[in-house]
């Protein structure tokens, strides 16, 4: 008996002093909250080791709920926040009767109007960057010794030094070209040994990678934006994360992630999801399976799961201001988990943005993932999700700008079709059209010429939903996927200190990258100041002869747009398009400067050009 006791009290003197007197966990997540939010009742995740047998008190700020799984090293404690001040709640944890171990837990005071901060919408023109390619402003930072994979920027698939530093030194840049808001690809930490530099096989989703900077780098990123009338839109990853997150040494429960037992690849089959006549089995696949093998597929279903990945969500846009979000692989998350994930958010911030990665090739399929979607309505089914991804466009693009000849299906009539399933889109003014991404082909790889460029160009600033353009595009940088994805996210010359062209200033820019930059920067901004582009009615014509003619158009101005993809000079009958230009004499073409007259029978459209002609008022 005396053994013992005498073993029992060595014990507890040395988890006394492993605990100590001090907030020593190794993670406590959230670290903190606000006052007055909507989501009140929150879930903060205690992460140390054998802290399960500890009890928790908190005398000011009441716990509603503990959570214990067959891992000793977390709590899950759930606090009600209602009604409480802005200020610091003491958290002490007690073995026994001694008190061991404290948390100071804060409550802070949220922005003004945080509430109703405004996301992005057809106003915009959104500017993908990949931070790791885009400019390096920090040299010091392009190694860390806590994370496993150094700056090599000889290596293509390595880190190359790009920052967040970089991003803000080159945001006047960005807003001179037109771009009103900043997706970055994700800055949270990515501890892999090789390949890091896409970070979307995250570590730690609480903390900025230190190769790109720190939480008060992206803050201050997301303010310097705002300075200038700018917005940023952070790319969340909530279907998986990396094998190297510190959560995945020690799992706080074997249903944190989908086991089968361990890792089954998805199927990428995401038609099951929506398909009525699926099996069981095909569906569960598709949405459990690991996206890849070092990227764990997480379990919403798990009560502890989706609260942390809801409250991760609301951290960021609180602490940092965001202004939307850009979910990767939206689909395929679990389906009703991602939704409540989603409504959560929103409900929060009623204007907000989230913009889903949906990549289907067909609109109906794209369209059930939108908001009240009528096709998703037929299965009962709501994402809550504002925007999505037009990647039927982006398919009609790849093909439509180099075909020569134009068959009954081909040319731009590939286009015009894109448009004709509009229907199916609850609105189809909240859907991201873009040429190209960081997956894809560079336009300019597979369209080498400026003219199919300007082309391509025009219908992006001038059509429905909203632009984005992929960063190196505006001065004509190509990339061939087929290479491997590090050749189509190559280094922005000028971003580095050592390049010899540096075309992030005019002086700097060879003759063929000035003339892109300055195309596109006078389709962006004549974007930007025309409200007709961002909400007005869209009117097509059936293309004829690989020409492609539409409107813009509302109760104050009528913008007609021509395309003519041919290679050949065509005359175009004006006596077609009577409905939108009647009582219409001219107007003046955008590109040029030039005035046009309407009164004339045919108009001459030179080969491989676009017109841009706001027509006079009536």
């Amino acid at each position: 008996m005396k053994k013992r006791t005498f073993a029992f009290w060595v014990l507890f003197f040395v988890q006394s002093i492993s605990f100590g007197q001090k907030s020593d966990f190794k993670h406590v997540e959230p670290a903190n909250w606000w006052s007055d939010m909507n989501l009140h009742t929150i879930q903060v995740l205690f992460h140390g080791d054998n802290i399960a047998g500890l009890e928790p008190n908190s005398s000011k700020m009441p716990i509603v709920k503990i959570d214990k799984t067959e891992n000793p090293n977390y709590l899950f404690i759930t606090f009600e926040t209602q009604g409480l001040p802005a200020g610091i709640y003491p958290i002490e944890f007690k073995q026994g009767k001694k008190k061991v171990k404290t948390y100071s837990f804060e409550l802070k005071t949220r922005d003004a109007n945080s509430k109703m901060r405004e996301g992005i919408s057809a106003e915009d023109v959104v500017y993908l960057l990949m931070p790791d390619r885009f400019a390096n402003g920090n040299e010091k930072n392009d190694s860390h010794p806590s994370m496993r994979e150094k700056g090599n920027r000889s290596h293509p698939g390595g880190r190359h030094g790009g920052d967040i530093q970089g991003i803000i030194d080159h945001l006047d840049y960005i807003h001179e070209l037109g771009a009103t808001a900043i997706w970055s690809t994700p800055l949270l930490c990515d501890d892999d040994s090789t390949y890091s530099y896409h970070t979307y096989g995250q570590s730690d989703v609480y903390k900025i990678d230190p190769r790109y900077g720190d939480n008060a780098d992206y803050k201050r990123l997301v303010d310097e934006a705002h300075k200038r009338d700018m917005k940023i839109v952070k790319d969340m990853v909530t279907n998986h994360w990396g094998a190297a997150h510190w959560m995945f040494t020690d799992l706080p429960t074997y249903e944190w992630i989908h086991q089968f037992p361990g890792y089954k690849q998805t199927s990428y089959r995401m038609t099951t999801i929506m398909d009525p006549n699926a099996s069981k089995s095909d569906a569960d696949l598709c949405e459990k399976g690991w996206f890849v093998k070092s990227m764990p597929d997480l379990n919403q279903s798990n009560p502890l799961v989706f609260n942390y990945l809801t409250q991760n969500a609301i951290w960021w846009i609180e602490y940092s201001g965001l202004d939307a979000f850009r979910v990767d692989t939206y689909s395929y998350n679990e389906k009703f988990k991602i939704a409540e994930w989603t409504k959560a958010i929103m409900d929060e911030y009623p204007n907000f943005s989230i913009v889903g990665e949906v990549w289907l090739n067909n609109q109906a399929q794209i369209s059930y993932f939108q908001k009240n979607s009528p096709i998703g309505a037929l299965q009962n089914y709501n994402s809550h999700l504002p925007q999505v991804m037009d990647f039927t466009l982006y398919d009609a693009v790849t093909k439509a700008f180099k075909e020569k000849e134009q068959h009954w299906n081909q040319g731009m009539i590939r286009i015009y079709e894109n448009f004709v399933s509009d229907f199916l889109y609850s609105n189809p003014l909240e859907i991201l059209v873009f040429l190209e991404n960081h997956d894809t082909d560079r336009f300019n790889q597979y369209c080498p010429n400026l003219e199919d460029y300007k082309l391509a160009m025009t219908l992006l600033a001038t059509t429905r939903g909203i632009p984005q353009i992929y960063y190196g595009t505006e001065i004509g940088m190509a990339g061939d996927k087929s290479k491997g994805d590090a050749a189509i996210r190559l280094d922005f010359p000028g971003g580095w200190t050592s390049d010899a062209n540096n075309a992030f200033t005019a002086s700097g820019r060879t003759e063929i990258q000035a003339e892109y930059f300055e195309i596109t920067k006078k389709l962006l901004n004549f974007r930007k100041t025309n409200a007709v582009l961002h909400t007005g009615k869209l009117t097509q014509f059936v293309p004829e002869n690989n020409m492609y003619v539409y409107f813009r158009h509302d109760a104050d101005k009528k913008i007609m747009v021509v395309l003519n993809n041919s290679d050949k000079e065509q005359n175009l009958s004006l006596s077609r398009f009577e409905e939108m230009i009647q009582g219409h004499t001219g107007g003046l073409e955008m590109l040029t400067g030039q005035s046009v007259s309407l009164l004339e029978k045919n108009l001459k459209i030179a080969a491989k050009t676009p017109l841009v002609i706001i027509l006079d008022n009536e």
